[in-house]
């Protein structure tokens, strides 16, 4: 699900172009995947009559929701606000059914009085929802999020005092929910101010203005520092208070604030972001930012820092490209070139991972390594640990997150554990990761974002430098985690084949060249139902990515197989109906694999066949070969990847469907 919310104080703005922010900030979004969307905003801006929020929600696409906001009758476009805040939202089913009524923004009543989108999990919500019951709270939806806004609404109820702020407010709500949230609030009570919380899940903030601000380090207020007084300070003339404890822009002039779950929905409007912490209260009331915490902490940031993101809006357009996941694999060059920049020097043959510097002696000193991930993450996780144990001669567990938490698997103070994620956000591995944490052994993260959960909360990490990925099913971040997990391996040993990465680039274009002969492939295999890939030894982790892409995108059942298996079930399966795609190289597994080529083709199976250019032996026994590149062992994966990436591409195509917006698929999955 994504968030977007925006506020414009003392910038002049008309309803409509509120609309088009809204609905723009959606669409950068819609690469996470949802089934309904909805926005807020407020329904007149004439002081002489009553104020209301205006609620509009569609189940369906964000293009459906913006013709039903033109369809208001209630609701002049051309009407102009000076300040103004507005939330949006795309939303995965979790409690309830795809609907309007179980789309975001939730309400706390019939008049709108507080509203508030949220993406996680509240996992106490029944106990909570049956307490609001008792007090005479009329639940409309199934949503576990519906808990919120009408929680908000008991405390204000309850207030001891007509001065209670809003931020006050949300204290209060976020001290009952358990689970997971990124939460934004917006109250016809609180006109133009919002107030924005997070816990385990992304939240931050852009800041735009044409002015100077005030600072560039948001202090982190706490109870003691009179929370329910942070607006008088804000508007405080006392200009060492002012500019200290609030960002704004200098002379209370124009500025606008941006909200979201992802930087890509912030990107186009600014560059200069605030990561919001977990348990952070974001409050902007008169243009003035301010941050306040529940409880402090000695591991405390005692500030905000206001970060420039390195990411440009063409970056997360499709180009000349048809579809974004098309885009991202023939982006592959480009990424690797990008991950090694600054890291390979091939000169001297040495690789310099400058975020893991100041732990290389504990790395070194480690009994094991534990690599866990989720989905292509964990495939590039198997696809590194056989060079990891070659390399350092330790146990090397790869784990799936879940399934790691699942087990309480025993770790220890002299274990180094790995995190992959390319969001940076993957719920279960950042719950592993704090388990991790909690024994004390050394973590490290590998992410694809700056200022993501995972890497900030590891003791040290690499940033994967592929660029934006906007496709659902993810190609080319796989080829530089692997090269990320390659380049540890030197910190070990001094054996890294720096000569074979030179030549991988132009590798890679080699295969790419191959899209027309895949696509012919495609038209004959568009209409299966099912298909096998496999292999063994390094390309295992191949056939498991292949499997996972095909099967995400196309809908076509897909198995990824060790070949070293296939006498043990799978070859039951094996007939001149199924086909089976095998991806054979010159490596230490090539007799192996040969042997279960032949047990394939002597069931009357029809390979289709991944193997290098001068392998013969196998092209003699396939019904299809796809000849790729031959490169050391540890980095064929980078290639032999790449058709079977191309192939799903292809085969979704034809089978008509839209390969970004796999069916209830989310990019980043921010709950467990």
């Amino acid at each position: 699900t994504g968030i977007f919310a925006y506020l414009n104080y003392r910038v002049p703005r008309t309803r409509k172009e509120i609309f088009q922010t809204l609905i723009k900030g959606l669409q950068r979004l819609e690469y996470r995947g949802y089934d309904s969307a909805g926005v807020a905003i407020d329904g007149n801006n004439n002081e002489d009559k009553e104020r209301f929020i205006k609620l509009v929600k569609k189940r369906g696409k964000v293009k459906a929701l913006e013709e039903e906001l033109y369809k208001q009758d209630d609701l002049d476009s051309k009407a102009d606000f000076e300040t103004h805040f507005g939330i949006a939202h795309t939303r995965w089913a979790t409690h309830g059914v795809p609907s309007a009524i179980n789309s975001h923004p939730q309400r706390s009543d019939k008049r709108n009085e507080f509203v508030v989108i949220h993406n996680g999990i509240i996992t106490n919500y029944k106990d909570l929802r049956k307490f609001l019951e008792s007090k005479g709270y009329e639940f409309e939806s199934e949503t576990d999020t519906e808990t919120i806004p009408k929680l908000i609404k008991y405390m204000y109820d309850n207030r001891e005092s007509e001065d209670t702020s809003f931020s006050a407010l949300v204290e209060r709500v976020i001290q009952q929910l358990e689970g997971a949230f990124a939460l934004v609030f917006k109250s016809i009570h609180y006109p133009g101010e919002a107030v924005a919380t997070r816990r385990g899940s992304p939240l931050l903030i852009g800041v735009r203005s044409k002015y100077k601000l005030s600072t560039e380090q948001i202090p982190v207020l706490y109870r003691t520092c009179n929370i329910e007084n942070v607006k008088n300070i804000c508007n405080s003339r006392m200009k060492r208070l002012d500019s200290s404890t609030c960002l704004h822009a200098v002379g209370d002039k124009a500025v606008e604030f941006f909200f979201a779950s992802d930087a890509s929905a912030i990107i186009e409007h600014t560059n200069r972001v605030i990561f919001l912490e977990d348990d952070d209260i974001a409050a902007v009331t008169d243009g003035k930012l301010s941050i306040h915490r529940l409880k402090r902490s000695a591991s405390d940031d005692p500030s905000r820092a206001i970060q420039t993101l390195q990411m440009e809006l063409q970056q997360i357009m499709k180009g000349n490209f048809s579809a974004f996941m098309q885009k991202e694999i023939f982006e592959q060059p480009e990424s690797v070139v990008n991950t090694m920049r600054g890291r390979v020097n091939f000169e001297s043959s040495t690789v310099l991972l400058g975020g893991l510097k100041d732990h290389l002696k504990e790395i070194r000193r480690c009994r094991r390594l534990i690599i866990i991930g989720c989905g292509t993450s964990y495939h590039a996780a198997v696809a590194t640990r056989q060079v990891l144990e070659e390399l350092t001669e330790l146990p090397v567990m790869v784990e799936l997150a879940s399934d790691f938490l699942d087990r309480n698997t025993p770790v220890f103070r002299d274990d180094v554990c790995f995190f992959i994620s390319q969001s940076g956000e993957t719920a279960d591995t950042l719950m592993a990761l704090r388990y991790c944490k909690e024994r004390r052994a050394l973590t490290v993260g590998i992410t694809n974002a700056v200022g993501s959960s995972i890497s900030r909360e590891t003791d040290c990490g690499v940033h994967i430098n592929a660029g934006p990925e906007i496709g659902v099913a993810s190609t080319k971040v796989i080829a530089n985690i692997l090269l990320q997990g390659n380049y540890f391996f030197q910190l070990k040993k001094k054996v890294f084949y720096t000569c074979f990465l030179c030549v991988l680039i132009e590798m890679i274009k080699e295969v790419l060249s191959l899209d027309e002969k895949i696509h012919d492939l495609a038209l004959e295999l568009y209409k299966q139902r099912s298909l096998l890939v496999m292999g063994r030894g390094y390309n295992y982790a191949t056939c498991l990515e292949g499997a996972l892409k095909i099967k995400e995108i196309t809908y076509m059942h897909s198995e990824g197989i060790l070949a070293g298996e296939l006498k043990h079930g799978p070859l039951a399966l094996i007939d001149k109906q199924m086909p089976v795609i095998m991806v054979i190289m010159k490596d230490p597994c090539f007799a192996k694999c040969q042997n279960a080529l032949q047990q394939v083709t002597a069931r009357q199976g029809r390979p289709i066949i991944l193997c290098s250019k001068e392998d013969t032996e196998s092209s003699k026994f396939a019904y299809k070969t796809i000849e790729l590149p031959h490169t050391v062992d540890c980095l064929q994966g980078v290639l032999s990847v790449i058709p079977l990436q191309l192939l799903s591409f292809h085969l979704a195509v034809l089978r008509g469907y839209d390969v970004d917006f796999p069916r209830n698929l989310a990019k980043s999955v921010t709950v467990e």
